[in-house]
């Protein structure tokens, strides 16, 4: 869309100017020009029937003199700006306010027809040919005893409306110019207001369609435009952030398939060329099983937080005691802590405890955060799993006091295959997906889990769960 909405807009702007002027010039006009010939024929009308029952009435009736009403008539003619006639039925000129008195000469009207005005009191034309041009001619009748004894005439021209008329319209027109300016506002507004926050919305949404999701920009507004371009940045870095998670994703996974591959080709090639000798094949073989079991254990996890992540994941909750999965699961752990000399102090809140969550995923939170604490605890030492219940909450804690976590870690321990620098030496086969998955099932069941830790002192983690009545109360 290469300006395409702007000459669209411009281009209305321009339509609704020209229908402007083509309605000023035949509408507007011709009501003008209608409104104007009934008003001037109406007062007109109003002054030819106040001769014809006076002055052209006395006329008729002997009771003034022609150059009397003559000279009435020229006055009337000079202010009212037409010409006054007083004719008879037959059509014969009495009086002309444009003509000297002449008795002697007789003028008439060939063809006069009163009827001429078809039912109403004007008419307009050149009147039975009498003029050059067209006039607005009113009748107004003289009678006396019943009688219609002749007619005052008066005669405007047509010309003098078309110059009102069109002095009018000058003003109409002047307003419509005006209008058109003022407009122009509105098509300034458009541009900067939304034209051209538009087009930092298009150039932004073509740099992202080509993959340039870092590409920033700003609309300065607090309107709908406004927002539009912070949901669009915000949905770029988004998905900026997700391929950069991607591209790490697959970086960490290649590295931690890679190494286990390694080993494994590198032990049986050089027990088939006869490098390491058979003698030592069975040694050797458990470290290829080691690689393989770590291998495994990668994949298991990858598919856990695969389907931990699928939207609209199902979880099976139920009411159950947690502080007996607690056991359960520590002493799962007590083969791995005789050997290192660890033990594991429970100190549970009461002997049942139920909470309402999904049992197997909750013994795999316990699994992992237990694993992680005996890992990364040294010898003689003690690990603490703690239940508390607070505002209908459960909170589970597991504490050690090993090598702990250094504080700029903490908030990447839970991103997939995060390794911290102090762990790296000690974990071997750790693949860095324990927390992560760990985070996403706490997460799924709609709660919270934190980490307090202290570099060379331990680390405790704390997730909670909603408690629950006992079941069969």
């Amino acid at each position: 869309m290469k300006k395409t909405l702007y000459l669209k807009f411009l281009l209305a702007y321009v339509i609704f100017g020209f229908f402007g002027f083509v309605a000023v010039a035949t509408f507007v006009s011709s009501m003008t020009m209608e409104h104007l010939k009934h008003e001037r024929a109406e007062a007109l009308y109003k002054e030819a029937t106040l001769i014809a029952n006076t002055y052209a009435s006395d006329l008729y009736n002997n009771e003034t003199s022609l150059d009397t009403v003559k000279k009435q008539l020229d006055a009337l003619d000079t202010y009212l700006s037409a010409t006054l006639w007083i004719i008879n039925p037959s059509g014969r000129m009495v009086l002309n306010s444009a003509a000297p008195v002449d008795v002697e000469t007789e003028t008439v009207i060939s063809g006069f027809d009163p009827t001429v005005t078809g039912g109403t009191y004007y008419t307009i034309g050149k009147f039975f040919k009498s003029f050059s041009e067209d006039q607005l001619s009113v009748f107004a009748p003289i009678t006396s005893d019943y009688k219609v004894r002749g007619y005052v005439v008066i005669h405007y021209p047509m010309q003098n409306l078309v110059e009102s008329c069109n002095s009018l319209l000058n003003i109409s027109y002047l307003l419509l110019v005006m209008l058109f300016l003022l407009s122009m506002i509105i098509l300034l507004f458009f541009t900067e207001m939304v034209y051209q926050p538009l087009r930092k919305i298009i150039y932004a949404t073509e740099q992202y369609a080509d993959g340039n999701m870092h590409y920033e920009f700003q609309v300065e507004s607090a309107d709908e435009m406004g927002y539009l371009s912070a949901s669009l940045n915000y949905m770029a870095s988004e998905i900026a952030r997700a391929e950069d998670d991607q591209k790490k994703f697959v970086a960490n996974v290649s590295h931690d398939f890679r190494s286990p591959l390694t080993s494994v080709k590198g032990y049986l090639e050089a027990m088939l060329d006869g490098t390491i000798p058979p003698e030592l094949h069975e040694k050797y073989l458990n470290i290829v099983l080691n690689e393989t079991e770590r291998l495994t254990k990668l994949t298991n996890s990858l598919l856990t937080l695969n389907n931990l992540n699928t939207k609209g994941m199902l979880l099976d909750k139920s009411d159950f005691d947690i502080n007996s999965v607690i056991r359960n699961t520590v002493a799962t752990f007590e083969g791995t802590c005789r050997k290192k000399g660890i033990a594991v102090e429970l100190v549970l809140t009461g002997d049942e405890l139920f909470v309402n969550a999904d049992v197997g995923k909750i013994q795999q939170v316990l699994y992992n955060l237990l694993d992680n604490a005996i890992k990364f605890s040294p010898t003689d030492s003690i690990i603490k799993i703690e239940t508390n219940e607070k505002h209908n909450k459960v909170f589970v804690s597991v504490k050690d006091h090993g090598i702990g976590i250094p504080k700029d870690a903490q908030k990447l321990i839970w991103d997939r295959f995060y390794k911290s620098d102090l762990s790296r030496g000690k974990d071997k086969k750790g693949t860095g997906l324990g927390l992560s998955i760990t985070k996403e099932i706490i997460n799924s069941h709609g709660e919270h889990i934190n980490v307090v830790s202290t570099e060379g002192v331990g680390s405790e983690f704390i997730f909670s769960l909603p408690v629950t009545d006992d079941p069969d109360e």
